[in-house]
């Protein structure tokens, strides 16, 4: 207790001690009497004996509502005695020193910048010069000016820029004076105008006498030298005058020798002080083009190589990487043109808009890439002062975040007349409907029921929701039929195997019967002949029930037990044998590529089948709405801009949807570093780039050797997007998206065929021409892949695959004319590898779940043909005809009336209008599975979709934009108007019911 009691009493002591000696400073301050300079001399002295021994003392004179520092700078402002000077000016970098930056910007808001200023302006005028006084005066400056914005104007104005610059010159031999010297004037730098006028006085000059190449002795000065450069070589004046004195050449060669000698890294600030000079001045075309002429992008290249074993040296390594990406020389597009490759006469071409533009441009015109790859060329020598840019944020303002929740209210009134609204009548139909001839559940008239409880809340089942605690917990594990949503009972069986029997076996197939209504290319080389020859005649078989249910050739067996088997085959696939029959003879329809090789020898032989002539597949959950043959019937409906001939597998077969969350991909380190590395390489060792065009969508006559050891691309069918492709290395290709039709740009969604792979090869894709400046790709999504050889072995599945993937900005110019009007923009590259499990594999990569518009409207016809007409009021109509000529399908879902009766058709026809639309970006395939899901859900026997039924009126839209859809577009249609136009049209439609309640959902598009 003692001892306590004696620190407390002494920490009283103190702290009294030193408002005594502030109290007497600030009275001889008042007190202008003769002979009070010793006094002063004496109480700066005790003060600083305080501060320097007394954390508690640093924090009084600091704290909140303390005059210390008034007093002192006061009296630093008041006195012309040296002794006193030098006392405060310690006791202030005592007290700056520790504490952080608060402590600073409190001597700062108290006027201490420019009592400092002017303190070093009147010491300047000393012939020579106290250099302890400029030693402390320059130490305090360096460590308040970070924290005061306005120091360079203040330095400026008071004429203090040359003051520190000429102490360098004069004292290049005096390292205790020339290192805060320039540390400040690398805070002045940072002002613009500084910098230029800094570099008018020889600055730039004079720091290349003090670096120079690897020394052991004056390490911290050489610092501080190569952080003052950097930040004066950020003025492009500077940096123009650094390229002009050959300085770019001399900071590789010093980067070099740094690099050689410091074995141990024990100098890596110094090395990373050189790299960041290098960065600032090749932030001008003249410096990027000095560097590149001075070898600076393989010293680089080879420095940051030889510093990859040592992760501490990740800052150097880095930083190379900046200076080199930005240095790349920008390369064109490898396309004539960036216009689509398919082209879409419009009947009206707009009068303004970025369709017009493209219309307009003269057919000369290279549109690729501009002459220059920045804004340089206007640059003049002038620096504008940018010190006010932090006060514009400030003045920003949420706009675009609406706050008037009465703008949100739907209007009561009529935006437009009554007349003009008749022409909308057609689409719906259900007003006028008078249910006569329709078998209702009930024909007798019941007594009408009020619909007031219909008002109450709906509970609607989403995605994750637990059961109830009266569900029986198992149903968990029952079969698809209590599950799915659908209403039949056929509906809920699923398909458990897939025979391919002999050909004469379906000869009466109504397929069959279907007349050619274009022309069609083979697309495959990669299935044996006996595998096609089963392949052509597709049919799922009913042993159980020998009951026809998917259609021509399609029927249904239950197992048991076991949902999955093998792969029956006659003979064992030994080699790829090419293969161009049609799926079905006598159909329009190809399908894609398909393979059944890669699989030992002896698997075969177990798998062979006594008949020695068929081969079953047996899968388990396909989609129950999912009919391949009805598929082919809705495909050869389908128009596309480029007429695809040719059927993807995965959307012929369909696939099992992922029975688990699907997992983020963790990113390995340094895997975008690595990636950007090796496309550096391209430069640097230019004979190892292949550089051979494997497809081309813009020269058909393309064509690749059947011997060539190179994979094989397709994307010509229905929503595959796919321009050209080039192989860069052996095991590497750059691929290139195609832009949408009447457009230039858009490129993200991607849908493609690759084949002809062999396994344990890691093959790096790069798609190169994507436009967005960040991407899920970097944050651990992963592309999909569909195998077909997978699908034969009882897995269609779309899983998720790829390594080493990342985002980045690559090394090809993007226009001006693409990019709205902007210069120096490059491209975005998406890169990842895939290692192959199946030799001779065709395999399809997609950005998302591909869902095309032919996979709809089989989906709505299965819909259609399920549902009970009895309970169910489901309409299918067409909302309008696309420019293309496909139809764009609007669905109407109800409950049908509970009986003839009047009141209950009054209450039909007053129903709620709930509209659902989606897919309005055509590559954003998750709308329509969104979509899907609704659909089946809305015509399911669930309780609450049979309430729902009965209390609303559902229009839905699932496909906005079906041309883009169909041909692989990733946000324009052929003309975007349309897009608009169906909007208006349901706008309309529903201010054609006055009075009823009207709810407009948008789902994900």
């Amino acid at each position: 207790m003692n001892k306590v009691k004696t620190s407390s009493e002494k920490s009283v002591s103190t702290s009294s001690r030193t408002m005594s000696l502030l109290s007497q400073l600030e009275k001889i301050n008042l007190d202008s009497v003769l002979g009070e300079a010793d006094n002063a001399r004496y109480v700066t002295s005790k003060i600083l004996h305080l501060v320097q021994s007394q954390e508690k003392t640093r924090k009084e004179m600091t704290s909140k509502g303390s005059t210390g520092i008034e007093i002192i700078l006061s009296t630093l402002e008041n006195t012309k005695d040296p002794q006193t000077i030098l006392n405060i000016l310690n006791i202030l970098i005592e007290i700056v020193s520790v504490g952080g930056g608060r402590r600073a910007s409190v001597l700062v808001s108290k006027g201490g910048t420019q009592i400092l200023l002017q303190l070093l302006l009147t010491a300047s005028k000393d012939s020579p010069p106290n250099e302890e006084l400029m030693v402390l005066l320059h130490t305090l400056l360096a460590k308040i000016g970070p924290k005061d914005k306005k120091i360079g104007v203040k330095a400026r104005i008071n004429g203090a820029l040359n003051i520190s610059l000429n102490l360098v010159k004069q004292n290049l031999q005096n390292n205790r004076l020339i290192m805060p010297c320039l540390q400040v004037l690398r805070v002045y730098s940072a002002n613009s105008v500084n910098a230029v006028s800094l570099g008018k006085n020889g600055v730039v000059e004079l720091m290349f006498k003090i670096i120079g190449p690897f020394s052991k002795k004056n390490t911290s000065l050489m610092k501080v030298a190569l952080d003052t450069l950097a930040a004066l070589l950020k003025s492009r004046t500077n940096a123009r005058r650094a390229v002009d004195r050959g300085y770019v050449q001399v900071l590789l060669t010093i980067y070099v020798d740094w690099h050689r000698n410091d074995s141990r890294h024990r100098y890596m600030l110094i090395r990373k002080g050189v790299l960041q000079c290098i960065k600032s001045v090749t932030n001008i075309k003249l410096g990027r083009k000095a560097f590149i002429d001075a070898n600076g992008m393989k010293i680089l290249y080879n420095t940051s190589q030889e510093c990859l074993a040592v992760r501490t040296l990740d800052p150097l390594v880095n930083t190379s990487s900046l200076i080199m990406r930005k240095c790349f020389p920008k390369n064109r597009l490898p396309l004539p043109t960036i216009k689509s490759a398919f082209h879409f006469q419009l009947p009206v071409i707009p009068a303004s808009g970025p369709v017009a533009q493209l219309y307009n441009l003269p057919p000369d015109v290279d549109d690729v890439v501009d002459e220059s790859d920045d804004n340089e060329d206007a640059e003049t020598e002038s620096e504008i002062e940018t010190e006010n840019d932090d006060d514009k944020d400030q003045q920003f303002k949420n706009d675009d975040i609406e706050t008037d929740i009465n703008k949100l209210k739907p209007r009561q009134e009529l935006g437009r007349p009554l007349e003009e609204l008749k022409m909308y009548e057609q689409f719906f139909p259900e007003l006028s409907e008078n249910f006569q001839e329709c078998d209702l559940v009930s024909k007798e008239p019941k007594p009408f029921v009020s619909d007031a409880n219909l008002s109450g809340p709906i509970v609607v089942p989403t995605a994750g929701e637990e059961h109830s605690a009266e569900a029986n917990q198992s149903t968990k594990g029952v079969a698809l039929r209590e599950s799915n949503p659908l209403l039949t009972e056929e509906y809920n069986r699923r398909p458990a195997f897939l025979e391919l029997p002999k050909k004469d076996s379906i000869k009466d197939s109504s397929l069959h019967q279907q007349s050619d209504q274009r022309n069609l290319l083979p697309s495959c080389q990669c299935l044996s002949q006996e595998i096609v020859k089963g392949l052509d005649r597709i049919s799922l078989q009913n042993s159980a029930k020998n009951d026809q249910y998917y259609g021509t050739g399609c029927v249904i067996r239950k197992e048991s037990k076991t949902s999955l088997t093998t792969v029956a085959c006659s003979k064992p696939c030994e080699h790829v044998s090419p293969c161009g029959s049609s799926l079905f003879e006598g159909s329009s329809v190809q399908l894609g590529k398909l393979c059944c090789t890669g699989v030992d020898s002896e698997e075969e032989d177990s798998r062979s089948n006594s008949s020695g002539e068929q081969i079953i597949l047996e899968v388990s959950d396909i989609s129950p709405v999912h009919d391949c043959d009805l598929y082919i019937e809705m495909v050869k409906n389908t128009k596309s801009i480029p007429e695809y001939s040719e059927v993807a597998y995965p959307d012929y077969f369909g696939h099992i949807p992922p029975p688990f969350k699907e997992p983020i991909l963790e990113r390995q380190y340094g895997v975008q570093r690595t990636k950007i590395s090796q496309d550096i390489e391209r430069l640097i060792h230019q004979n190892d780039i292949i550089d051979r065009v494997v497809y081309d969508l813009d020269n058909l006559s393309c064509s690749v050797p059947e011997d060539a050891d190179v994979l094989k691309f397709n994307s010509k069918f229905e929503s595959g997007n796919l321009r050209k492709v080039i192989q860069i290395r052996k095991n590497e290709y750059d691929l290139i998206l195609n832009s949408d039709i009447n457009s230039n740009h858009y490129h993200q969604w991607f849908y493609f065929e690759v084949s002809g792979m062999k396994t344990g090869i890691g093959y790096r894709f790069n798609i190169i021409n994507c436009e967005k400046s960040n991407s899920q790709f970097n944050y651990g999504m992963q592309p999909l892949m569909y195998s077909v050889q997978e699908a034969l072995n009882s897995q269609p599945c779309w899983t998720r695959v790829g390594t080493d993937i990342c985002y980045y900005k690559n090394h090809f110019s993007r226009s001006s004319i693409a990019a709205g009007g902007q210069k120096g923009k490059s491209y975005y590259t998406i890169t990842f590898t895939v290692t192959f499990q199946h030799k001779d594999d065709v395999c399809y990569f997609a950005y998302h779940y591909p869902y095309t518009y032919s996979t709809l409207k089989m989906h709505l016809q299965k819909l259609e043909s399920m549902h009970n007409p009895q309970q169910i009021y489901f309409r299918q109509a067409v909302l309008c005809e696309t420019l293309a000529g496909n139809s764009c399908p609007l669905i109407t879902i109800t409950a049908m009336p509970e009986s003839h009766y009047y009141e209950h058709i009054c209450q039909f026809r007053n129903r709620p209008y709930i509209f659902l639309s989606a897919r309005v970006h055509p590559g954003e395939t998750n709308a329509s599975w969104v979509m899907k899901g609704t659909l089946e859900y809305l015509m399911s026997n669930n309780p609450s979709a049979q309430c729902l039924r009965e209390s609303y009126i559902f229009k839905i839209i699932p496909m906005l934009n079906p041309d883009g859809v169909i041909n692989g577009k990733s946000t324009a249609i052929i003309m975007v108007t349309l897009v608009k136009r169906m909007y208006l049209c349901m706008a309309a439609a529903s201010k054609r019911q006055c009075g009823t309640r009207m709810l407009m959902l948008p789902l994900v598009t």
